[in-house]
């Protein structure tokens, strides 16, 4: 079989979207699995860290819609259900089903390098979308930059939501995966400004709604006089308002959180009804991932982007309903 080779050029900075990296032109055999070109049938493995969270949900629709109108697409996606060995084992059965790309959003970067570096050392072009994994060894990553997303978040609450001080729990993402790790740090910084406001705990909520209101509510009850709940994404913001609510205290604390999903249950609606001071766009990249693609694979193109940073917007009760009819909220 002939093999398609994916070459990585030098490339100027992780985050510049003029970055590219060139993609060799596999030959046009017959039998080739990874030939490319327009009247062709195409197998596209997308690999999903947890469908349990809802910006997960709102991924796998972006990417099965967008691939829709792409003429020869078909997309399977696996659930890890966050479990590092299940992911590895969900790109093998990829490989034996000999996909023509992989898109994955890994649910920790260390351990789902190898299987990402395999693919690609296998010439299939690999996309890597929202979380990171180690090395280079990938077509192209698309995602927000989660440290300016973090950043934006504590200049927010330094300027706006607690300009007189404050005590701040954070409930975290994953540990392990990148976008908790990089909104950690943003949000360091971002408060640095305000020496008043103090982050008095801090632990991962695995971006689940429900383990995000049971570590609230265990934080809350150690720290009855917080000001305010960080969260690093939507339902765990949910979730701690939830535990607040339960003791009483969810008109005293204010509450931010990320994703911004323009759903009925995501956090554009929470911030219109109240219960979010806050959310910051993290747009999920699934139409993006399936545009590239589709230049990849239909166009044959032979450099596309190494990285694609995916702008945000920090949406309050100002700005909620403006943001939730632009952003395609249904």
């Amino acid at each position: 079989m002939h093999r398609r080779t994916v070459l990585a050029l030098l490339v100027t900075g992780a985050l510049l979207t003029t970055a590219g990296c060139t993609v060799e032109k596999p030959s046009d055999d017959a039998g080739s699995a990874r030939a490319c070109g327009t009247g062709k049938d195409f197998l596209i493995g997308m690999s999903q860290a947890n469908n349990a969270e809802p910006y997960r949900q709102v991924m796998n629709n972006d990417v099965q819609t967008a691939a829709k109108t792409v003429p020869g697409f078909r997309v399977v996606v696996s659930d890890a259900a966050q479990d590092n060995s299940k992911q590895v084992a969900d790109v093998e059965n990829f490989l034996t089903q000999r996909i023509n790309l992989l898109i994955i959003s890994p649910n920790e970067a260390k351990p789902l390098t190898a299987v990402v570096k395999k693919a690609y050392d296998q010439g299939i072009p690999v996309i890597v979308l929202d979380r990171k994994v180690e090395g280079e060894a990938y077509t192209a990553f698309i995602g927000g930059d989660n440290v300016a997303i973090g950043r934006a978040a504590g200049e927010f609450y330094a300027q706006t939501l607690l300009p007189g001080g404050g005590k701040v729990i954070e409930i975290a993402g994953l540990p392990g995966s990148t976008p908790a790790a990089e909104r950690a740090k943003g949000f360091r910084e971002g408060i640095a400004g305000n020496p008043k406001i103090e982050i008095v705990a801090s632990q991962p909520g695995d971006w689940l709604r429900e383990k995000g209101q049971s570590v609230a509510d265990a934080l809350i009850k150690a720290h009855p006089d917080v000001s305010a709940v960080y969260a690093h994404n939507d339902p765990m913001a949910e979730g701690a308002y939830l535990a607040a609510k339960a003791a009483g205290l969810e008109q005293k604390i204010k509450f931010t959180g990320i994703d911004a999903l323009p759903v009925p249950s995501g956090g554009i609606k929470a911030v219109e009804q109240g219960r979010l001071a806050a959310t910051f766009q993290y747009a999920t990249g699934g139409r993006e991932a399936v545009e590239l693609a589709r230049k990849i694979l239909v166009d044959c193109a032979t450099d596309v982007p190494r990285a694609t940073t995916l702008d945000t917007t920090r949406i309050t009760s100002d700005n909620a309903a403006e943001a939730y009819a632009k952003l395609g909220g249904l």
